[in-house]
């Protein structure tokens, strides 16, 4: 019989039996698949959250297909990308494989020839572990498997793997496993019958429970445990942005593309001592500072987890409660790395995960970084409305950079004429104390003021708002 699953077991269970294999759902049982090929950074990170003891660094092949319209040279681009995510998850790439096609094949991806010839590859260069840059179904994952007799993996586990690595909080942690879980739960394969928990004889009503039905019950569990607990850490931050807010600050979200600089950015303005590396997903820990901006106001500002093309949908989904702080910013500064290959398919990878999340009509303030490394983000700048160029590492452009945040700040709050009485000293000073004057003349019955004025101040000046006055009034 298979032990009773502990719902009070640590943070990271293990969650699967060591039969347990990757495949379809059909119940069936599989053929032995190879397991001398089989290692850590194969497992999709290791059980439960991933926490994976890397004695050897793998060797992976990587496998690209190219589908209409066709495009050779993204593909290499994205296969690069898929390089560097593989070193970032402590492996080495030793091959590649292209294919263009029309379709995915629904069997295998790449088409039962290309199989072998990947396989072949593989055995070349004794490589542990494949690795697809698109998705794979969990019947095109045991297919290939058993054609490759090796592991088989798509970008989805591989960035799941780097994510486990990386999370240190207690809300990153649940975040990254409740991910990996939801990755798995389709791809559990059991060894069908010959583990059931009670045996079948004459007059029963069958073989009882399969030990893949007992895993798949354990990982519900441990998934709705983690949604739970989620959902209360998700209380607090809704109680810490209820906070924010009474505070009357405004909020700016640092966003971008993975590596692009975010953290380098909030260290450099903020002095906020976060991790700051070359290598992808650094940092998965949003951290929120207060800054003063050059014109005397001051605002809080929070990094964010980077983003990259075809994040995991499981992730987004998991780091719900992390990514809604850009939903509710005021202000997205929108960090991207100026001298990389392709720019401006890294911005739309962030803005289509900005759309996912609900915050696509959030205002953006576009800033190319590493302008020490490259001429091209002073190029991109000038070719982008409002956009800014800089250096985080080294500070170059930082100053332009505040006073544009303040500026388009400023622009965000909307501008009012008021007539303040002559006699009404005591408003005219609480104007100039509540908001932004932008003009102030003197007219024959009072103080004649546009200012810009914060929604919760406005409601108090109500009774002296007049019509704009008319070009070349005195």
């Amino acid at each position: 019989m298979a032990e009773p699953f502990d719902p009070d077991d640590a943070l990271h269970p293990p969650l699967e039996s060591p039969d347990v294999e990757v495949g379809d759902t059909d119940g069936v049982d599989a053929p032995d698949v190879p397991e001398s090929h089989r290692g850590a950074f194969g497992d999709y990170g290791g059980t439960g959250a991933g926490f994976i003891d890397r004695s050897f660094r793998e060797r992976i092949v990587i496998v690209g297909v190219d589908f209409p319209p066709y495009d050779t040279d993204v593909l290499e681009e994205h296969l690069d990308e898929l390089t560097r995510l593989v070193d970032t998850a402590g492996a080495d790439v030793v091959g590649r494989v292209l294919q263009r096609r029309q379709h995915p094949d629904p069997a295998t991806f790449i088409g039962k020839g290309k199989a072998q010839e990947v396989k072949e590859l593989a055995e070349a260069f004794d490589c542990d572990t494949v690795v697809f840059d698109d998705e794979l179904s969990p019947a095109q994952q045991f297919n290939l498997e058993k054609v490759l007799g090796r592991t088989a993996i798509d970008r989805t586990a591989v960035i799941l793997d780097i994510f486990a690595q990386n999370a240190s909080s207690l809300e990153g942690k649940a975040q990254v496993e409740l991910a990996q879980l939801k990755y798995r739960l389709p791809r559990l394969r059991g060894k069908g019958r010959s583990l059931s928990q009670q045996g079948g004889g004459i007059g029963t009503r069958g073989p009882g429970e399969t030990q893949l039905e007992v895993d798949r019950r354990r990982l519900v569990r441990r998934i709705h445990r983690l949604e739970s607990q989620l959902r209360v850490i998700k209380e607090h931050r809704d109680t810490q942005r209820k906070a924010r807010r009474r505070a009357a600050l405004r909020h700016v979200v640092i966003v971008g593309y993975t590596n692009a600089g975010k953290s380098t950015l909030l260290n450099r303005l903020t002095q906020a001592g976060v991790l700051a590396e070359d290598r992808l997903f650094a940092t998965l820990d949003p951290t929120t500072r207060k800054l003063q901006l050059p014109g005397g106001e001051a605002v809080l500002l929070t990094d964010t987890v980077g983003f990259v093309r075809k994040l995991p949908h499981q992730l987004v989904e998991a780091f719900t409660s992390t990514l809604e702080v850009a939903t509710e910013a005021d202000l997205l500064v929108h960090v991207v790395d100026g001298s990389a290959a392709d720019p401006q398919a890294e911005i739309e990878a962030v803005r289509d995960v900005l759309a996912e999340i609900g915050a696509a009509e959030v205002p953006e303030l576009l800033v190319f970084n590493k302008a020490d490394r490259s001429p091209e983000p002073a190029r991109l700048a000038a070719r982008a409305e409002g956009a800014c160029h800089m250096s985080a590492a080294t500070g170059e452009g930082v100053e332009e950079l505040l006073a544009a945040i303040g500026d388009r700040l400023r622009s965000l709050v909307p501008a009012v004429d008021l007539l303040i009485p002559f006699e009404r000293g005591d408003l005219l000073a609480a104007v100039h104390r509540s908001g932004e004057v932008m003009s102030e003349t003197a007219a024959s019955d009072g103080m004649r003021l546009r200012v810009r004025l914060e929604e919760r101040e406005a409601g108090r000046f109500e009774p002296y708002v007049v019509e704009p006055a008319p070009a070349g009034a005195p």
